[in-house]
């Protein structure tokens, strides 16, 4: 799947003379983190959202004034002047970010997935031509994700048949457990190795149910044995 298959085709968006109080009424109204920007000529010129929003000198969540020695020790003028512009800008052109990160309707599901952990992003406009046609939110990818229907278990397969898928299923994965450590019988899967961690139990685990016929897993897994220091 791509962007244009998930994306919400009809955005709530805001525009830069906006009021504040209007703004976080729009995201209030709509149960959403933020929203893009639009200018005049339909072009996307920022993004605001509540992090934009949450220190306001209207309801007293500024952030705490430090002494002034220490306030010209810890952040630059411009830093000082940014945070005031947050905290008692009147329109969202004060407050919005500038720096506009966007896709195209065409981009697979999983470089969205990788752009948004990355920036650290609750949502991305998606563009065609600088105007704004959709928005991708977190929410998009959940539902695409319901939307997917379950692996069915195949046919009844053979026990080594099982053990191979089993072994490929973890190949190549630090924490997998190798090729001698997998053994099946009668569908039930048997895996002996040495891991480190509870989460690479897990992920062993899921790696084997995951493998369609596999009926149950066993673990012969065991913590390495910690020699106490004389």
């Amino acid at each position: 799947m791509r962007a244009h298959d998930i994306m919400t085709a009809s955005v709530v968006t805001a525009t830069p003379n906006m009021t504040i109080h209007d703004a976080a009424t729009l995201l209030v109204e709509n149960h959403i983190g933020s929203m893009p920007v639009v200018g005049e000529n339909g072009q996307v010129v920022g993004i605001v959202g509540e992090r934009d929003l949450l220190h306001r000198v209207e309801n007293g969540t500024c952030h705490r004034k430090r002494q002034w020695w220490l306030e010209l020790l810890l952040s630059s003028p411009r830093a000082q002047a940014a945070r005031y512009l947050k905290e008692h800008g009147r329109v969202v052109g004060d407050v919005m970010c500038e720096e506009v990160i966007s896709i195209s309707g065409d981009m697979p599901l999983q470089q969205i997935v990788d752009l948004m952990e990355r920036r650290r992003l609750d949502s991305v406009p998606v563009l065609k031509g600088g105007k704004l046609i959709g928005n991708v939110s977190r929410s998009n990818l959940i539902r695409a994700l319901a939307r997917v229907a379950p692996i069915e278990e195949s046919a009844s397969r053979d026990d080594a048949s099982l053990r191979d898928a089993i072994v490929l299923a973890m190949h190549g994965r630090s924490w997998g457990v190798p090729k001698h450590g997998v053994r099946v019988e009668d569908g039930v899967a048997h895996l002996w190795g040495v891991i480190e961690s509870v989460e690479e139990k897990q992920a062993i685990r899921i790696a084997a149910e995951s493998v369609p016929g596999v009926k149950r897993v066993e673990y012969h897994l065991e913590f390495p044995n910690v020699i106490p220091a004389l």
